[in-house]
This record gives structure tokens, C-alpha cells and sequence, in this order.
């Protein structure tokens, strides 16, 4: 992925990680399009950051991807990155079914569901441009497991996984298919995760991924040095011992 030059569309960007993505990637001299579901966030986040376009949509609404996908492409014809960031994580305790089920398949729906249709509804459009890219956002936590988030653990492995299956099948296009893998990051996915001292401030790896995207245009993973710990333990030998650090840690390891 070039770093500057490009049209992207960032649903699930109105706070956190894709927030300030979407600032760093503007500032690099992209046009940046937003999207979430309240209009009236988008407004301020537009009054607050001139020169960013928005749009509302609702990526667990396959109607919602499907309207905001066909505003998007018709405001911004040259589109050719989408990033598909939205995401939510849950505690959940699986002793009993009633504790976690409905959690679980919210999960399962933002996380897995909305990308793939997020992909559906722009692939031929991305297929038409002649350099494009598609990012993916899987997590550390799809290499090491977090006791406290089991589905936010499994959607971030099938991310993962879709992302490597998804590259194979596009290879024989102009698509692009990067993996976007954070650690745990001082945001508001968990509560109180925006003040843990385990946590990576946000400034500092949105600013390491900005660096990475640019001295590594071809990489398929994006992969700050502090994810690094999570995504080898396996290749390392160490994976026991990393899971058990990573759960005695924090428990709001992203």
C-alpha cells in the first residue's frame, strides 16, 4: 500500500485506532472518508478535522453496508483502499450460555461478518482500480488468547485467516491485501483500557504504523514491534509461556 496518493474509506473510525488512522493517513496527503453510525458524531469529527468526508453506516446492517457503500463510491469514484476497522470486544465467562451467547454472536457479527460484506460490497469496484488495497484489522490476540475475550479472540483468528485466503484468491488482481495486527492499544475497546499501563499509547503506534506503511509498501502484515511478543510465540517455542504473561499481565489485552 503507498502511503499517500490513495482514497480511503474507513468505516468504524469515529474514535479510537480508526480515528486516528484516519487523521495520519489524511495528514500523508490521502483523501479520507469516515464512517459510523451516528450522524451527529460525524458532524463534530468533521467540524473538529476539516477536509475529511463522512459517511453514515452501520457495518452489523448488510442494508447499511449496501447504502453507505453506493454514497461512497458515488461521492468518491477513485476509491481504491478500504479499511475495514470497525470492531467491539466483550468479557464474557463461558461457564454458563446465558452469560455469553448473545455477547458472542454480536461479536461474531461485527467483527467477522461486517468485514467479509464490507469486502463484498466493494471488491468490484477495487478490482477496477488499477492499485488498491484492502486492510484487514486482526489483533495479537489471534496468535495468543486472552482468557477474559474468548470471541473477540476466535474473530480475530478468522480474520486473520481470511485475510491469508482472501490475498491467495486476489493475486491475480490489482487488489492488495494487508492485515492491520495491533497489540492492546490505549483505546475505549475495553473499559479503562485508555488508561492501562500495559497498553500502547495511541499516538505511538498509529505513528509506527503511518512509518511502517511507508518504508514497507509491500508488506502484507503490519506488525509494530510490541505485537511482535503475541504474533510468534508459536514460531518462537515460547507460546505457553507468552500466553501465560500475556493473561497474568492485564486484562485488557487487546
Amino acid at each position: 500500500m503507498n502511503i499517500s496518493g490513495n482514497t480511503v474509506f474507513i468505516p468504524g473510525s469515529t474514535s479510537g485506532i480508526g480515528l486516528a488512522l484516519a487523521l495520519a493517513l489524511k495528514a500523508r496527503g490521502n483523501t479520507v472518508i469516515i464512517g459510523g453510525r451516528r450522524a451527529d458524531l460525524l458532524e463534530r469529527i468533521v467540524a473538529e478535522h476539516p477536509g475529511l468526508d463522512t459517511v453514515q453506516i452501520d457495518t452489523t446492517d448488510p442494508a447499511s453496508i449496501d447504502s453507505a457503500a453506493r454514497e461512497v463510491l458515488a461521492t468518491h469514484p477513485d476509491l481504491n483502499v478500504l479499511v475495514t476497522m470497525a470492531g467491539i470486544m466483550r468479557v464474557e465467562d463461558w461457564h454458563q450460555p446465558d452469560s455469553f451467547l448473545a455477547s458472542a454472536e454480536e461479536v461474531v457479527t461485527t467483527n467477522v461478518l461486517g468485514p467479509i460484506r464490507l469486502i463484498a460490497a466493494f471488491i468490484e469496484h477495487l478490482r477496477a482500480q488499477p492499485d488498491a488495497t484492502i486492510m484487514t484489522v486482526s489483533s495479537g490476540l489471534a496468535f495468543a488468547p486472552l482468557k477474559a475475550t474468548p470471541s473477540y479472540n476466535a474473530s480475530k483468528a478468522a480474520i486473520h485467516m481470511l485475510s491469508e485466503s482472501i490475498r491467495l484468491q486476489l493475486a491475480d488482481t490489482t487488489v492488495k491485501v494487508v492485515e492491520l495486527e495491533p497489540p492492546s492499544v490505549r483505546t475505549s475497546l475495553l473499559p479503562g483500557q485508555e488508561n492501562s499501563d500495559f497498553a500502547m499509547p495511541l499516538d505511538e503506534f498509529v505513528a509506527e504504523v503511518v512509518e511502517l506503511i511507508a518504508s514497507q509498501p509491500d508488506a502484507t502484515e503490519i506488525q509494530v514491534e510490541r505485537v511482535k511478543f503475541l504474533r510468534y510465540g508459536e514460531a518462537r517455542g515460547d507460546y505457553d509461556e507468552v500466553v501465560a504473561t500475556l493473561n497474568a499481565a492485564d486484562p485488557h489485552g487487546k
